[in-house]
Formats: structure tokens, sequence, C-alpha cells
């Protein structure tokens, strides 16, 4: 009789030993996750580089001509995520000693979208520039700023001379002889194409004494901009509930993809070196 109970026992025993050597535990268990990374709208427009093509500039006209110059690389936006880097229009305003411009984008036709504004100031011998990002795209006090000297800005003199304020005469599909469209580059590409550029410095509050607000101040575009946001407004989270962005239709961002089935793991075997039964 206890012969039978032994051999029994034994039986038993072997097989768990078995089974937890084909089957992992819970803990064991290696899951293939792809975590994808959310691209969000801003990442399309390094603002900290937006300095060096003010330096290049003569006037208003040719800062958007350079904006929208494949060239220079500033510019990689696609708010509507057609597949085409959208173009970005100008516009001047200010007064006295501290000049602007509103830096915007049509994603559909009748639909606007500053982007980013961009403010000079003059002080002295040198010209205080500031940035700064819209919240809807970039999120809450997205501040760039840098002084330069009045002689490093070709813009300058033209900028506080009189002169009628430019404001783009182009928009959503009409557009000037020197523009042709292109395809935005990936965040990773856009990064290294823009690290040379950068000459502004992120700042937590504003640098300029008098500010001078934007014909576009607050203005958003209800319809258009698939992109993600950073802050988006309550009609733009309705739009892109409705016209989910290309990363959500492949899968999600930032969320991980369905765990593969469990692998087996090999090294935690009866009579292996690591093992949980004589294992060393």
């Amino acid at each position: 009789m206890n012969e039978k109970i032994f051999k029994t026992l034994a039986v038993v025993f072997f097989a768990l030993v078995a089974i937890s050597f084909f089957w992992p535990s819970a803990g064991e268990k290696n899951y293939n996750v792809n975590v994808q990374t959310v691209s969000y709208a801003a990442d399309g427009l390094d603002l900290s580089a937006i300095g060096s093509l003010l330096k290049k500039a003569k006037d208003a006209a040719e800062l958007e001509r350079l904006l929208n110059d494949p060239a220079t690389g500033i510019n990689n936006l696609d708010l509507n995520e057609d597949g085409k880097v959208d173009f970005i229009k100008v516009t001047e305003f200010g007064e006295g000693e501290t000049r602007g411009f509103s830096l915007t984008v049509e994603p559909e036709k009748g639909e606007v979208q500053e982007v980013a504004t961009i403010t000079i100031e003059k002080a002295g011998d040198k010209a205080n520039v500031e940035v700064r990002g819209n919240e809807q795209i970039y999120g809450p006090q997205h501040i760039y700023h840098n002084s330069f000297g009045l002689t490093d800005m070709l813009l300058l003199y033209w900028l506080f001379r009189p002169h009628p304020f430019y404001m783009s005469p182009w928009g959503y599909g009409h557009y000037p002889s020197y523009y042709h469209t292109y395809a935005p580059v990936s965040p990773r590409q856009y990064q290294r194409r823009v690290a040379s550029h950068r000459n502004l410095k992120r700042t937590s509050k504003s640098t300029i004494k008098n500010r001078v607000k934007s014909p576009y101040a607050g203005r958003a575009a209800a319809r258009g901009v698939k992109a993600p946001l950073k802050h988006p407004t309550a009609s733009q989270k309705s739009f892109q509930k409705r016209n989910p962005s290309k990363q959500l239709r492949r899968g999600g961002f930032g969320r991980s993809s369905r765990p593969s089935r469990p692998s087996v793991r090999r090294s935690s075997g009866f009579g292996r070196s690591g093992s949980r039964f004589g294992g060393k």
C-alpha cells in the first residue's frame, strides 16, 4: 500500500515539474509590446529655430517665403494630415517700438489657425525677440526668446521705418508662384534638420515689456486640424473625434499593441541552471 502511494506521488510530482517547464508562470510571460510615440502638431514647427529666419529676411514677404521654402527646412507642419506641409501665412502687426508677426495656417477653406506669434521690441541698440506658440498647438506658456544687435537683423531696418503693414495675400488653394507643395519628414529627421538653426531659448514668461495683441489672437480652426493638439478647444475635440488622426487609425498612439501569445523561457526548466528545482 505504501509503495502504491509513493509511486502515485512520484507521478504527480514529475507531472507538475513537466507542466512548470512547458508553461511559464504569469511573471515569466514574454509580450511583444509595440509602443508608439505621439507626434503632435507642435512637432512640425520648432519655434526655437525661427530666429534664424529673422536674421535672413529683409521684410515680411521674404520671411513668409523662407518659412515656406523646403530648403530652409524650418516648416514641417501638416495640421490637416493631407501628406503636404502647410503653407504658413505672415500677417504684420504692432505699434511704436514693438512690432510683430502672426503666423497662421488654413487647414481647410474658410478656417484659420494661428500657429505662433513673433514679437520684436527695440531696446536701445538691441532687439528683443520673442516667439510664442499658440496654446491649442503647443500648450500654455510655450515661449522662446533672445536678444540680437540691431545690425544682426536685416529685417529691423524695414520693420521700424514707416510702411503699410504686410498682410499675406495668399490663402487656401491660392499660393505664390515660388511655392510648391512637399511632403513632411519624420519627427526624428526634422529635429536633426533644424538642430543647427536653433538660436532662441525657452523661457517661462514673456520678456516683452509692451505686449501688442495679434490680430488673430485666440483664432482656432473649428474644422480641418487632425494632427494631435496639446490643448484643443471643444470644437477641435469634437472635430477630431469624428475625424481621428492617422496615428489613431493605425492603432493608437501612446498605447501598447495587443500582446502576442506567451513564449516559453528555456532557462526555467527542470534540471537546468537557474531552474526552480535544484537550480543554483
